[in-house]
């Protein structure tokens, strides 16, 4: 199951188990019950610290529980935890034979003194990025609290267990039976879902902070960038972001980051702030910016806590994220059918027939990538022309069952109340929108997947600075917004090109001239 390469790298870090674990797994007849009683067997041989039974009485097979020797499991994969989840296997092997997790002392206190049962399954897909982070957060949670159990299901392989409780996205999150959360979490974040007075704390807390020299608001490329060149400053920083990683953590495949061939966005947002921690920086994660209050002094940056943080300058770095179509109908059923990452959402929908929106560069990409999984795929494209790469479109057009529809305007979002059932689009090319004309037209179909580009993240701001038609932050050659003190960088502002090495420059452009702010503003006059 296990190549040598991988068998010679998982049998070090298994040398690492301070404690004897066992693995039970639950089987039928299937190949992958095959298949997991292989990989089950390779990780056994390598340590005499692993031990294998197959006596397991659970009702998803094939499924395994990872636990300590003697003790009541409390970590289970339904499904053979491959792909992008290997990695939740091997730190939940080492998690529960005793190797130290790496979050901070203060958090795993925090986790241990959560009081309550709480029995967490999520669904996932294989090809998810998004997904290891929100298992690995659970299992971690189930190593360290004996009231939690956390239980990955490969949607893929459960089909008719997700059908039946209508996921139709990953990561899907249940507790005890009731949903709980979807889409990307931190472990962070789960324990402040589950500690409700750890908002009331961090906002005492945020609040006795001592004014900041260099404020930056996002922790995506920008924001990174500009933490470190005002760290290397020497001045006193902080980071303040939703999550930090920003919207690189949902970015798969990245292959023009010059100097690094490939990489995908949840291991350079993890290198990212690995980098920024290098420095002494204050970072403020899960922290929302609701208002920005310019002064003479210091500017205030107001948080969604209530917390108020001060600084002599702020550079705001607040990224973007995925346009909507805003027709009805597309809220009602996000996550039940609406869907924003084909790599993610994707298998969920294997076999039935979905609509991709837009047909840009992501768009075309996006229905490249379903045709694969999908029985067939409609792209709606609102211009008479693609606009994707001509490769891409190649491509695109060379698929047997896929369909391309020109001048396509979509105007509503339908579904039976639980889940999407078709979309209405209007026929640009007639010239009207009469409802009651033939150029109003219906699809049936499953899953719409929308890529028809970005928003900067700037609705907390508007009436405070200058922004433009399209609510980018406006920012001349050294990044300086309309108001003395405050700068902008990365794709909320009006650079042109939105790509993560020119987000990386700015951020530093914006710290080298707020810095030279900082200097000028307090020398002697």
């Amino acid at each position: 199951m296990l190549d040598q390469a991988i068998q010679t790298q998982l049998a070090a870090y298994l040398g690492k188990l301070q404690q004897p674990i066992e693995l039970v797994a639950s089987l039928d007849a299937s190949e992958a019950a095959g298949q997991m009683r292989a990989l089950l067997s390779d990780i056994a041989a390598l340590s005499p610290l692993v031990s294998v039974r197959e006596d397991g009485s659970d009702a998803r097979k094939p499924s395994f529980t990872v636990g300590r020797a003697g003790d009541a499991a409390r970590i289970r994969f339904a499904g053979i935890p491959m792909g992008h989840e290997f990695t939740s296997l091997v730190l939940a092997l080492l998690q529960s034979g005793g190797h130290p997790p790496k979050v901070e002392a203060e958090l795993i206190e925090q986790i241990k003194a959560i009081p309550g049962i709480f029995r967490f399954e999520t669904y996932i897909s294989l090809s998810c990025h998004n997904c290891p982070d929100v298992v690995q957060a659970l299992n971690l949670m189930a190593v360290l609290n004996p009231g939690v159990e956390s239980v990955m299901i490969d949607g893929a392989l459960f089909q008719d267990e997700v059908s039946a409780r209508q996921i139709m996205a990953v990561p899907t999150v249940l507790l005890n039976g009731e949903p709980f959360g979807q889409g990307r979490m931190t472990i962070e974040e789960i324990v402040a879902k589950l500690d409700t007075g750890s908002s009331t704390r961090d906002a005492e807390k945020l609040n006795a902070m001592e004014p900041f020299d260099m404020l930056v608001v996002g922790g995506g490329p920008a924001g990174a960038a500009a933490a470190i060149y005002a760290a290397r400053k020497g001045i006193r920083t902080g980071v303040v972001a939703e999550r930090f990683g920003g919207q690189v953590l949902d970015t798969l495949a990245i292959e023009n980051f010059i100097s690094v061939q490939h990489t995908e966005g949840p291991k350079l947002a993890m290198a990212l702030e690995q980098h920024v921690r290098e420095y002494d920086v204050d970072i403020l994660n899960l922290q929302r910016a609701e208002a920005l209050i310019p002064g003479a002094e210091h500017h205030q940056v107001r948080l969604a806590n209530g917390a108020v943080l001060k600084a002599k300058s702020v550079i705001l770095a607040t990224g973007a994220r995925w346009r909507e179509m805003n027709v009805p109908g597309e809220k009602e059923y996000r996550g039940k059918g609406v869907a924003y990452c084909p790599h993610c959402d994707g298998p969920l929908f294997r076999g039935k027939r979905v609509a991709v929106i837009g047909g840009g560069n992501s768009g075309v990409e996006a229905a490249i990538d379903l045709a694969n999984i999908v029985s067939h795929v409609t792209l709606l494209e609102f211009s008479d022309t693609l606009r994707a790469d001509a490769v891409l479109q190649n491509k695109l057009n060379s698929l047997p069952n896929v369909s391309i529809i020109r001048n396509a305007m979509t105007t509503e979002v339908t579904g039976d109340g639980n889940k999407v059932d078709g979309l209405v689009y209007t026929d640009r090319s007639s010239g009207t929108t009469d409802r009651s004309s033939s150029a109003i037209q219906r699809i049936e179909l499953e899953g719409i997947f929308v890529q028809i580009g970005l928003l900067p993240n700037t609705d907390w701001l508007k009436g405070t600075l200058a922004l433009s038609r399209f609510g980018e932050i406006e920012i001349d050659a050294r990044c300086q917004t309309s108001v003395p003190g405050i700068f902008a960088a990365g794709d909320v502002t009006t650079v042109p090109y939105k790509q993560i090495v020119i987000a990386m420059g700015e951020g530093a452009k914006a710290s080298l001239s707020a810095f030279d702010h900082l200097i000028r503003s307090s020398a002697p006059k």
